[in-house]
């Protein structure tokens, strides 16, 4: 079956805002999922995300990151997550 952002953006949800207790899908804070197959291997994906922080100097954003890239990566099928901070 192939991956759909769809599937990715779920399991982003489980990452959670510690200042909002909100997750970063429903905050807005995830810009971009391109799902990308991988040439040559059968059901495999590379997944890159564009997000964005509550603000410049947010606190929270090395561990947002850190769980955007751990939960993006468990998603079946997924082999690489690329995370990419955007403030526009």
């Amino acid at each position: 079956m192939p991956l759909h952002e769809d599937h990715v953006r779920e399991s982003l949800k489980q990452v959670i805002d510690p200042e909002l207790f909100v997750n970063i899908v429903d905050l807005g804070l995830i810009y971009v999922v391109d799902v990308v197959a991988i040439e040559g291997e059968e059901e495999k994906y590379n997944v890159n995300i564009e997000m964005t922080m509550t603000s410049p100097m947010c606190p929270a954003g090395p561990q947002l990151v850190s769980e955007t890239r751990k939960y993006a990566g468990e998603v079946e099928s997924v082999e690489n997550v690329e995370v990419k901070v955007v403030m526009d």
